[in-house]
């Protein structure tokens, strides 16, 4: 699926935007941003990620769009339907987390795949054009850490927990 997303925003990619596209391999949902954690805390947030529970979710991706808006936009991304069983995922996580030290979000959860950041501006136009549509089943729940670099972020998998 990551692939295949890749190569349907290629397009978009080849028209040159000042963007720097997330590679295929990077490509993933967002569930919980947690910002800056000590390593320290790692085995603390692997046995939270442990009581999520619940069982695969089945995700379907159509879509493009930009974020915050189109008059401003820095992030482009492909939509994640809206689904009963991804909002109670996405919940029974912020649940877990809280007491953390990790608030639940306060903008309403908005699933989406990140393409891409920087001056998106006239990139809506090319994804218009594009024709994408997947569906894939969640089975996974990965603690990420997220490491920023010139040429964007690099992600490493901390953890993997099955959804069962």
């Amino acid at each position: 699926m990551r692939h295949g997303l890749w190569d349907a925003i290629g397009p978009a990619r080849e028209r040159g935007f000042p963007v720097r596209w997330v590679r295929p391999e990077a490509l993933h949902l967002t569930l919980k941003f947690l910002g800056d954690v000590d390593d320290a805390r790692e085995p603390t947030l692997r046995a939270a990620l442990g009581q999520v529970g619940g069982g695969p979710v089945t995700v379907h991706i159509e879509g493009f769009g930009v974020f915050p808006d189109f008059r401003r936009p820095r992030i482009v991304w492909a939509g994640v339907a809206r689904d009963p069983a991804l909002e109670l995922l996405q919940h029974r996580v912020e649940q877990v987390f809280a007491p953390l030290g990790f608030p639940s979000e306060a903008r309403p959860f908005r699933p989406h795949v990140t393409l891409g950041r920087g001056d998106c501006r006239g990139v809506e136009s090319s994804l218009a054009a594009i024709a994408f549509s997947a569906t894939t089943i969640i089975t996974d729940l990965d603690l990420m850490q997220s490491t920023p670099q010139s040429g964007g972020a690099v992600y490493q998998v901390k953890h993997r927990g099955r959804l069962s």
